[in-house]
């Protein structure tokens, strides 16, 4: 069985998949609603000494024209959605590097690809979560994978300001060549593929789950 560890999965897209990650696999997770905050607490030394998987899915939705973010709006949105990733990663190593197979899955988002107003500074935070991707790829092969999901908008919590606004929902879900906006199930099954061995020859991607919108 793999020991696969969650951080963010508590809500949003982690919840369905930890459902599903669950009849075969040992999920550890740890989220602000069990107190824990990524950013300042170091994860429970009991551990497994093997971790086969590693999702993190802490993210920010801070939009707003450039002109209005202060330099403080990029710094938290870096620290929660880059340098909380790091931290996490760098302390998991030791662990991940025992496995026969690991697999490591972050978040991006369709605005690093595809230019998107007052999405500057999340934007920002997640390109360089495309590079830390790339880059742990070549430097953790061929034991540990790492790949990335970048997905466009999702009916979660986080987004509620905006599905929670029936003509901005509309607008959004009209510039989607399919159609409608993502769900969280939508996600899941993309996490829970890379973290599979159904996988088991991509690293250093970035998986566009985005309704075909980083191609309208």
């Amino acid at each position: 069985m793999k020991n696969i560890v969650i951080i963010g999965g508590s809500h949003g897209i982690t919840e369905p998949l930890i459902k599903l990650l669950e009849p075969s696999c040992q999920v550890f997770s740890f989220s602000r609603t069990t107190n824990f905050d990524v950013l300042k607490d170091s994860l429970p030394a009991d551990l497994p000494e093997v971790i086969d998987g590693v999702v993190y899915a802490p993210g920010s939705i801070n939009l707003k024209p450039f002109h209005l973010l202060k330099a403080e709006d990029f710094q938290k949105d870096f620290e929660l959605n880059t340098l909380g990733a790091v931290r996490v990663l760098q302390a998991l190593y030791p662990k991940l590097k025992k496995s026969e197979a690991a697999s490591v899955v972050l978040f991006s988002t369709v605005a690093v690809q595809k230019g998107m107003s007052f999405h500057a500074s999340i934007a920002m935070a997640k390109g360089a979560i495309e590079g830390l991707t790339r880059s742990l790829a070549i430097e953790w092969a061929p034991k540990i994978r790492v790949n990335a999901i970048a997905p466009s908008l999702v009916d979660t919590p986080l987004a509620a300001k905006i599905t929670g606004n029936p003509k901005t929902l509309e607008v959004t879900t009209e510039k989607h060549p399919l159609k409608r906006i993502g769900n969280q199930m939508d996600i899941a099954e993309a996490a829970s593929f890379l973290l599979s061995d159904k996988s088991s020859w991509m690293t250093g991607q970035v998986l566009a789950v985005d309704g075909g919108l980083s191609i309208a």
